[in-house]
């Protein structure tokens, strides 16, 4: 932005666009999609169907991490922080336009409450990133651990021939464990229980609903 400070309502339209684009758009990849080097893969209706709702939980997670990352970032207090946070959150759109490439290729759509998983994850983000850049990373850590295990889970479930799905999800743990410990190595704060217990339980609920709907 011409290397101006931003007002307030700079910042809100410059979220509002970032929302509106990671909802209902179409975003782009800076990386190439791993999965198109795999072959297309004969699948079952039912296979079909079960690899299409694991890919709709992961896209969703995709939205709420940038929804997440945008938030913290919006109030860091430390430039390298919020160039941290806005860092992982350019990596998790490539996720993101990964997942919404293979849905498609499955015939299935996104999770029709995304705008609320993004909501509330934006104001999860904010009220991180007010407890100070320590927390702030931690929260990044934690999230990042939990993602790298429901990945892991994804991974083992998916249909046997369902190479295409799985070069997208384990460059995406590759990933996840990366930001985890980028984060960690920046200062993160261990999060104070029960908040890993109540982030996991946010978590299953979200897995729920997603692989549905």
């Amino acid at each position: 932005m011409s290397g101006r400070s931003l007002s307030v309502v700079d910042r809100v339209l410059v979220e509002a666009q970032r929302a509106l684009s990671t909802v209902a758009g179409s975003p782009r990849a800076e990386r190439e999609n791993p999965g198109f080097a795999d072959e297309m893969p004969s699948l079952s209706d039912e296979e079909r169907t079960h690899a299409a709702g694991l890919m709709r939980i992961n896209h969703v997670g995709e939205v709420c991490a940038q929804a997440l990352y945008c938030g913290q970032a919006l109030v860091a207090r430390d430039a390298a922080t919020r160039a941290h946070l806005l860092h992982a959150a350019q990596e998790e759109t490539d996720h993101l336009a990964w997942c919404a490439s293979r849905l498609r290729e499955l015939d299935a759509r996104p999770s029709l409450f995304n705008p609320l998983w993004y909501a509330g994850s934006f104001g999860i983000g904010l009220l991180a990133g007010l407890r100070g850049d320590g927390y702030n990373l931690g929260f990044v850590v934690e999230t990042e651990r939990q993602v790298e295990a429901h990945l892991e889970e994804h991974l083992v479930s998916l249909p046997a021939a369902d190479a295409r799905s799985r070069s997208i999800l384990s460059q995406m743990k590759i990933d996840e464990a990366r930001h985890g410990a980028d984060a960690l190595h920046a200062g993160a704060r261990e999060l104070p229980p029960p908040l890993p217990s109540v982030m996991s339980l946010a978590s299953r609920v979200m897995k729920a609903v997603a692989y549905r709907i």
